[in-house]
Parts: structure tokens; C-alpha cells; sequence
């Protein structure tokens, strides 16, 4: 039975990745290099490869093989007349996981730079953890990690999103990377001015190097530590940050980025970027109130 899908939906995904793949074509032009160097031919343009990974989140599937056979080859073959055979398709995607990395970033420099923000990050397990030494196609991108629910093996999606619940910036990593790494930090802080809420893994040594630079860290204290006084606003701001955490349900409810059933790392990447993508265009993004 076929579902029914979004066309709307479908037309200003493709309009967006149209005029994004433009753009990054002639910037990558300017700078002598080939748009698809080392790309196979394919009958489908580029923009139409993204659309297609892209709208899968939107699709209500949970598997992308049935949604290619099912909903693409059947119902959206009126839209891309030249749809290639599934097997040929998977084969396109790990090319065009530079492109859905960048189209994440063009579409978050267009978020609100409201200067509240919130941090988090999600476990994004690749295998059931009784399979974890048995597990080969992760070696080298994955990572042991701990979470609020325990132990896990596989990635993390790093977040920082404002209270308009509209991503600011992103990062993908192993799950053995912590959430105040330095490195980490660094990248998800650059540019930001305001102040950021986040829980009690956030807590860091560069605290007065982000203040210094306009950027106040909120965070609750650990049981060990000290504590400290907090202006009232903060307190009640800082217990927001439940916002995050809706954002990362609705990525793990609506948009599926999070499963065990890759077969290939980069195309695990492409998968999130794709949801990730997905969850720009989604129109009814939680949203909280911030007490200036």
C-alpha cells in the first residue's frame, strides 16, 4: 500500500537544494576545483539525489528500501523521470554526504542569532551492545561512550539550537568524545555571542576564555563541587533546556536518525545530515520563552 506524502513539502526541499547546489558549484568553480571530481555519472542531478534523501525523513518510512521501491519508483517517478534502480542509488549517497554537510551549515547560518542558546548532545548507538566487539563496519568511526541511560557504542550528535528551537550549529562524532572537550567546544562556540544553557557535562576549564569573548556557559553544578550563586533569570532559563531535548525526540521520533541497521559509516552520516536537514524544513519547531 502506498502512502501518501507532502507535495508541497517536496517542491521547496528540491527549490532549496537546488539553489543551494548553484551556489556551492560556483564556489567550489572560483576555486579551480571540479564540482564531481571522482563522481559517478548518474541520470539524477545532484540536487535531485538530495531531495530524495532528504524527503525520505519526511515520507513516514522507516526503512529506506522500502520507501525508494515503494513511494519513489512509484509515485514520485512523475517528479524524477529518470529514477536510477535502488542498488544504483545507494551507490550515489556516500558523494553527496560533503554536500548534505554543507547544506546543513548554509541552512543553520540562516537561523536567528537571538543570543540564547542551548547545548546538547544525543547518543546515536550503531549496534546492540552485546554485538559491540562483533561489529566491523564502525571500526575506526565509532566509539565507546556513556550516557544518561548507560553504555552505548556508536556516534553522538552534538546540537546547539536557539529558543526558537532552530539548529545553530552541529558536529558529528565518535561517542567516545566528551561533551566539553576542548576541541569540540571551540568549533560549536565559534562566533557565538550571548548566553548558552547546558547540563552538567559542559562544565570547563575555558569558562573565562568564552566570557572574555562574550559568550556566557550556564550549567548546573556537580554534587562534588561547590556551590555557586546564580542570578534568578538564569535559574529559571537554565531549567529551559528541556527545549533540547523535544528537539532530539522529534529527531529520533519523526525524522528516524537514530537506528542500528546501517551497513556503511558514510552513508550512517549521510542519514543523519539528511534528518538533520529534514528537521529545518519542519514547521512546527518547539519554541520556549526567555526571561530577559
Amino acid at each position: 500500500m502506498l502512502m501518501q506524502y507532502n507535495e508541497n513539502k517536496l517542491i521547496e526541499i528540491f527549490v532549496r537544494c537546488d539553489d543551494f547546489c548553484q551556489l556551492f558549484d560556483n564556489w567550489l568553480a572560483k576555486r579551480g576545483v571540479p564540482a564531481n571530481q571522482n563522481q559517478p555519472l548518474s541520470t539524477l542531478s545532484d540536487s535531485e539525489i538530495l531531495t530524495l534523501i532528504i524527503f525520505y525523513h519526511y515520507s513516514g518510512y522507516k526503512c529506506f528500501q522500502y520507501y525508494y521501491q515503494d513511494l519513489v519508483r512509484n509515485v514520485l517517478v512523475k517528479d524524477f523521470p529518470k529514477i536510477p534502480s535502488y542498488n544504483r542509488f545507494i551507490e550515489l549517497i556516500p558523494y553527496q554526504t560533503l554536500r548534505l554537510q554543507m547544506f546543513l551549515k548554509y541552512l543553520s547560518l540562516f537561523s536567528i542569532r537571538t543570543g540564547n542558546y542551548f547545548i546538547d548532545s544525543k547518543k546515536m548507538p550503531v549496534c546492540d551492545n552485546r554485538r559491540i566487539h562483533s561489529n566491523k563496519v564502525f571500526v575506526g568511526f565509532a566509539g565507546r561512550g556513556k550516557s544518561s541511560t548507560g553504555w552505548f557504542y556508536g556516534l553522538k550528535t552534538h546540537l546547539i539550537i536557539n529558543e526558537l528551537g532552530q539548529i545553530i550549529n552541529f558536529a558529528l562524532t565518535p561517542a567516545n568524545i566528551s561533551d566539553n572537550d576542548d576541541r569540540l567546544m571551540n568549533y560549536m562556540f565559534d562566533g557565538l555571542k550571548g548566553q548558552c544553557f547546558g547540563d552538567k557535562g559542559y562544565l570547563t576549564k575555558l569558562f573565562e576564555q568564552y566570557y572574555l569573548r562574550g559568550l556566557l556557559l550556564i550549567t548546573k553544578v556537580r554534587k562534588n563541587m561547590k556551590n555557586k550563586l546564580m542570578k534568578i533569570k538564569d535559574k529559571i532559563n537554565l531549567k529551559k533546556r528541556a527545549l533540547i531535548e523535544s528537539v532530539n525526540d522529534i529527531l529520533m521520533t519523526v525524522f528516524d536518525i537514530d537506528h542500528t541497521r546501517h551497513r556503511n559509516p558514510i552513508n550512517a552520516m549521510a542519514h543523519t545530515f539528511g534528518g538533520l536537514i529534514a528537521y529545518c524544513f519542519y514547521e512546527t519547531k518547539p519554541a520556549t520563552f526567555i526571561i530577559k
